[in-house]
């Protein structure tokens, strides 16, 4: 586009994007049914503590004792994590497109992500994401998360870029409206083909 430089980066959300998401509702529900947990006690302290695991203040097992393991179950927390970390699934048409776009434009890419310490650590060996993901930006390394402004600040730091050099992927409009914000442009990811299109826009192509 005319008045940007080049492109040099590519920050993509992994949840929704590269794989599926982590830790969310859907996983939840069935977690409560495969356990035989009450969702909602479950889901309401869930959400009064999540934040501060994904920032990186709470350890998983810190976690499932406020969330699960505050009373006395018949499974144990390995079971329970088992069952979490087998939620993981790869979205490998976008983990393709993603790896030949960078390797055709020559761009580095950094994930920004929301995610707690264990399941960042699992998915990323699990998956190979350090084959085409260079740094992570993931909110439990930086403290802060998405929506947040500065983890987006982090990134450009990290990448040492100005906003305009980076193309920035998530599947949540929010918070690509909010990195827009700072300058960064990006596409709320709902299809691998809109996306191809968005890409194209701005130059970015996988052939």
């Amino acid at each position: 586009m005319a008045g940007y430089p080049d492109i040099s980066v590519l920050f993509t959300d992994i949840g929704g994007v590269l794989l599926s998401n982590g830790w969310d509702r859907a996983a939840r529900l069935g977690a409560a049914e495969r356990f035989g947990i009450d969702h909602d006690e479950m889901d309401e302290r869930h959400h009064l503590t999540f934040d501060t695991y994904e920032e990186g203040k709470l350890s998983l097992d810190a976690y499932l004792r406020r969330v699960v393991f505050y009373k006395e179950r018949a499974f144990s927390a390995a079971e329970f994590k088992e069952y979490m970390f087998a939620q993981s699934q790869p979205y490998p048409d976008t983990m393709a497109f993603v790896r030949k776009v960078a390797e055709r434009s020559k761009l580095r890419v950094g994930a920004v992500s929301n995610e707690g310490r264990e399941l960042t650590v699992y998915r990323i060996a699990k998956f190979r994401l350090t084959d085409f993901v260079q740094f992570f930006i993931s909110s439990c390394f930086v403290h802060c998360r998405k929506p947040d402004e500065d983890i987006y600040r982090i990134a450009l730091d990290v990448a040492q870029v100005t906003p305009e050099q980076a193309f920035y992927i998530d599947d949540r409009q929010m918070f690509v409206e909010v990195a827009a914000t700072l300058g960064i442009r990006g596409v709320h990811h709902t299809s691998l083909q809109s996306t191809r299109e968005a890409f194209a826009e701005v130059g970015l192509c996988a052939e």
